[in-house]
């Protein structure tokens, strides 16, 4: 009888772009509808591991540095017949060595959350996903001294400014790179920025977010305008668990899809405000 040769032990090293088209394949096998273009501008904003196991790359987990203080980890993906044997804590050792000094931000299943608790993170909220094929979605009403206009590169410096006051972060290079592959609208009043919101295509469609804006009925403009005209097209936003907006997207569309526990290992950035972070950029992101 031949011998069965055993299965090569798992190999880490580091994801680079070329990972990108297994990167979506090991996704999609998990019911994470990524494409390849969401892998590539993931990999490219940050670093991680993938696991290489008999030459198949199985596994990845990717971390985002915001500043030089903080970083959210996201896309850590264990291939189906590979889970259940330490992968998932091995590239978590991995990022917590790259990340040594950071406080860290993920956004947990409810699979994955066991371990985050035991590597350390604590629970401080969370996120409900939101997405469907959109309604028939009238054009928000502006008040008097209020303008939507197209954001560009010349308004980063005012995006960053806005996103830090709802985040406490510093995304700038993640701003610039989403007003490079999507759309932006920049709401004002009285000739004030106070709020802005950007449309991408990701996933099975496009996702709005982030939106940052002061209040519930501002980020219900910077949204609005995104879903009129778009009757039919699939949309995601991911929300802040416990968010106001939920029921109206729900109205629009866009239903409740599932939630997920935000955690922290370390402190959790202090945002000044007024302005507030009413949607992620998505999950994986923050």
């Amino acid at each position: 009888m031949a011998e069965v040769a055993a299965p090569e032990a798992l190999t880490l090293r580091a994801i680079g772009i070329g990972d990108a088209a297994l990167g979506a394949e090991l996704s999609r096998r998990v019911g994470w509808p990524y494409r390849r273009e969401d892998w590539e501008f993931a990999i490219g904003l940050g670093h991680g591991v993938v696991g290489v196991r008999d030459g198949k790359l199985v596994a990845t987990a990717l971390w985002w540095p915001y500043g030089d203080s903080h970083a959210t980890l996201g896309m850590v993906i264990v291939a189906p017949e590979a889970q259940g044997g330490g992968i998932g804590r091995r590239l978590m050792q991995a990022l917590l060595v790259q990340t040594e000094g950071r406080s860290l931000m993920l956004n947990a299943t409810a699979a994955g959350e066991p371990l985050y608790t035991r590597l350390g993170f604590r629970p401080h909220g969370g996120v409900r996903q939101h997405h469907g094929n959109v309604y028939s979605v009238a054009a928000p009403d502006l008040a008097a001294g209020e303008q939507l206009r197209p954001g560009n590169t010349a308004d980063l410096p005012i995006l960053e400014h806005l996103d830090r006051a709802a985040t406490g972060l510093e995304r700038g290079p993640t701003l610039a790179a989403l007003l490079g592959c999507g759309e932006c609208l920049v709401l004002e009043r009285a000739g004030q920025p106070i709020g802005f919101s950007i449309l991408r295509a990701f996933g099975r469609g496009h996702v709005i977010g982030p939106v940052v804006a002061t209040d519930e009925a501002d980020a219900r403009t910077l949204i609005a305008c995104w879903l009129h005209g778009r009757a039919g097209q699939f949309i995601r936003v991911d929300l802040p668990l416990g968010s106001g907006l939920g029921d109206w997207l729900a109205q629009h569309g866009l239903a409740p899809a599932g939630d997920v526990v935000a955690m922290v290992r370390g402190d959790l950035p202090a945002a000044p405000g007024p302005a507030r972070l009413h949607a992620l950029i998505n999950q994986a992101l923050g």
